[in-house]
């Protein structure tokens, strides 16, 4: 074990964030923490690196080791180029590199009587640098750089003068050059394109520690750890393997919670109706039987209620209309600044009902290319064609559609004129804004608030096209989960862009690559392309060569068929079964029921004739009713019995 998390709760304020979270981290181990945004991962990360102290519980680091940490947010204004800014992580084995070549040049006039001396400190520093990878650092350096996206033109760029992007992968490779014991990175994908975060997965794979990850990104989660860490509620949960073993996990749980949950309700609602037969009985022993029934209830140990999992955005993408089967027609487009070319003479055509992934490395033009079909930027050339009653819904990932001036409800309403307040709210909550969250300015919203904000513009519009530039970017995993199965019921066409290959993958059913200025078309998924790219004869017209399955006709029966069918009919015999004996024991219920209505009864007359004077002075009389009072007693208490056992 090198980490171990004891205990860990942390508050700020009357704002509870971690409560008694408790995980252990092995050598060489990769896990990852997950939950809603606000949930406290970066807080927990935070805590793990010191720099933030818990409330109550302790992080214990193994003697010796090392850790690293990316932050999400970096503003490094080094005046060193981006090349020295990563060598300069290498500036141990760059003195032992410049004492050996002092030793060598000493050597050349050295005395007899001193050559030894040097020679012995020379192997010494010789072999230090061996087992630092000294004859390879620079070209480890130019590896990382290029693997996180920066070309040989970027290396003498001055680091102070790059974007917040830029300079957050500068950091993350001084961080992997650097070789920690334990690797904490919070969101090191946010600024890679997709080369760049492959890359990064084959890194952390063959990473020789431990690592640590706060991500969204579900595909690279699933490549790269071993262990989910999940914080629900405060609470934290550890999963063993990748994020689809976890998901799946994760229902399963949350379904066993809630039929334990609803069975337990169940079981108290049977027992309150019970108690409550036993006291309409009216009888001393029943009454007995009640309270005996209610202690138990009250000793009983209640499983807590499951959280709901409507806490997330609700969307409903519904198209006002059905477009033409000709959705969108590019032919010839052209597109360059400063008399640089982005792309040319790039060609797409688009059907109804299609949801078409463009991706590409940063840079490559696909924002550009969204931009133009939206009338947003000219094309230097193109031709152009929406089909018949194409109605465009348009996301833009920097939220340019958005007004600074509004408040949200003011954002809305304004567009939609023709909504109540009521409805306006409604819609408003269904994205999580309610109360006075409504009268926030745009200005000052979050990334994540501005992009639900658009998404309710979205779903608004009602468009039967959409058009999506990183619709997930500042979106947690549930709330992206929520919005692929919207687009997955969606009805209408959709063209995005996005690099989240998770996303990509439950979504699309076409992906276009634009790769070097020229777009290439693939059907289906991501990891259909994936297997195109790395096969492309496989179909050269973009699709996989089939061999048609061999359906089972009317008539005919497969040996395959057979056990399922004596299954079904076993299946149905069984249910028709305890259909039947769950009718007899509801019938022998209701016989009871009406046989002890009528013991009752027959009592309560025996007790009137008990207290009339003719039968008071009638010995003979009154030792009949009472014989029969016994008896009828006696049946009544077998027949309580007898009920219990059958309702239980």
């Amino acid at each position: 074990m090198i980490l171990a998390c004891h205990h860990i709760s942390k508050a700020f304020g009357t704002d509870v964030i971690l409560n008694d979270i408790s995980f252990h981290i092995e050598d060489y181990e990769k896990a990852a923490i997950v939950g809603i945004n606000g949930a406290g991962k970066s807080t927990l990360m935070k805590i793990i690196v010191d720099e933030l102290s818990p409330d109550s519980g302790d992080v214990i680091l193994a003697k010796g080791k090392t850790l690293g940490y990316l932050a999400q947010h970096h503003s490094r204004d080094s005046h060193r180029t981006i090349y020295e800014e990563l060598l300069d992580v290498k500036k141990d084995i760059i003195a032992l590199e410049q004492r050996m070549a002092e030793i060598e040049l000493a050597m050349k006039d050295a005395k007899e009587t001193e050559l030894d001396s040097l020679l012995k400190s020379y192997a010494r520093l010789r072999q230090s640098f061996e087992d630092q990878n000294g004859y390879a650092y620079r070209s480890e350096v130019v590896g990382v750089l290029k693997g996180l996206g920066f070309t040989e033109e970027d290396f003498n760029k001055e680091v102070h003068l790059l974007s917040g992007g830029q300079k957050t992968r500068v950091a993350l490779g001084r961080l992997l050059l650097a070789k920690p014991d334990i690797l904490l990175l919070d969101e090191p994908t946010n600024h890679l394109d997709m080369n760049s975060t492959a890359w990064l997965e084959t890194f952390l794979m063959n990473y020789k520690g431990a690592v640590i990850i706060v991500a969204h990104d579900r595909y690279f989660l699933d490549k790269v750890v071993t262990k989910i860490i999940e914080i629900d509620h405060h609470e934290g949960l550890v999963f063993k393997g990748n994020y689809t073993d976890y998901a799946a996990k994760k229902a399963q749980l949350r379904d066993i919670q809630r039929k334990a949950w609803l069975n337990q309700q169940a079981e108290i609602a049977h027992q309150e109706a019970v108690i409550q037969k036993l006291r309409s009985f009216n009888r001393e022993k029943s009454i007995k039987r009640a309270e005996s029934r209610e202690k138990m209830l009250d000793k009983m140990e209640l499983v807590d209620k499951p959280f709901e999992e409507n806490d997330g955005m609700r969307i409903l993408l519904k198209p006002d209309t059905t477009s033409g089967n000709d959705v969108l027609f590019i032919e010839h487009l052209t597109k360059s600044f400063d008399h640089e070319y982005l792309f040319q003479d790039i060609s797409m055509d688009i059907k109804r009902g299609e949801r078409v992934a463009l991706i590409g490395d940063n840079g490559a033009g696909k924002t550009t290319i969204l931009k133009i079909i939206n009338g947003l930027l000219p094309a230097d050339t193109c031709e152009l064609r929406l089909g018949a009653k194409v109605h465009i819904g348009y996301y833009d990932q920097e939220h340019q559609v958005l007004h600074d001036e509004k408040n949200i409800f003011e954002e809305i309403s304004d567009d939609y004129p023709s909504l109540s307040n009521t409805r306006i709210r409604n819609v408003l909550a269904a994205f999580l804004f309610t109360g006075d969250d409504v009268f926030k300015q745009i200005r000052e919203l979050s990334g994540g608030e501005r992009g639900r904000v658009s998404l309710a513009k979205l779903m608004l519009s009602h468009a039967n096209f959409l058009i999506l530039d990183e619709p997930t970017n500042h979106l947690d995993i549930q709330s992206r989960e929520i919005l692929e199965e919207a687009l997955q019921n969606y009805t209408g066409t959709v063209l995005y862009v996005s690099h989240d290959r998770y996303f990509i993958n439950q979504t699309a059913t076409r992906i276009l690559d634009l790769t070097g200025g020229g777009l290439n078309s693939y059907t289906g998924n991501y990891d259909d392309y994936l297997e195109k790219k790395e096969h492309p004869s496989i179909d050269s017209s973009g699709g996989f060569k089939t061999v048609p399955a061999q359906d089972s006709r009317p008539g005919e029966t497969g040996a395959d068929s057979l056990p399922t069918k004596a299954a079904g009919k076993d299946d149905y015999l069984r249910q028709k079964e305890e259909q039947a004996k769950e009718r007899k024991r509801q019938n022998q219920i209701k016989r009871i029921e009406n046989r002890i209505e009528e013991i009752e009864n027959r009592i309560n007359k025996l007790d009137e004739l008990l207290v009339r004077e003719e039968i008071a002075t009638d010995v003979e009389k009154l030792m009949e009713i009472n014989q029969e009072h016994e008896t009828l007693d006696e049946e009544l208490l077998a027949r309580m019995e007898e009920w219990e056992s059958l309702v239980d």
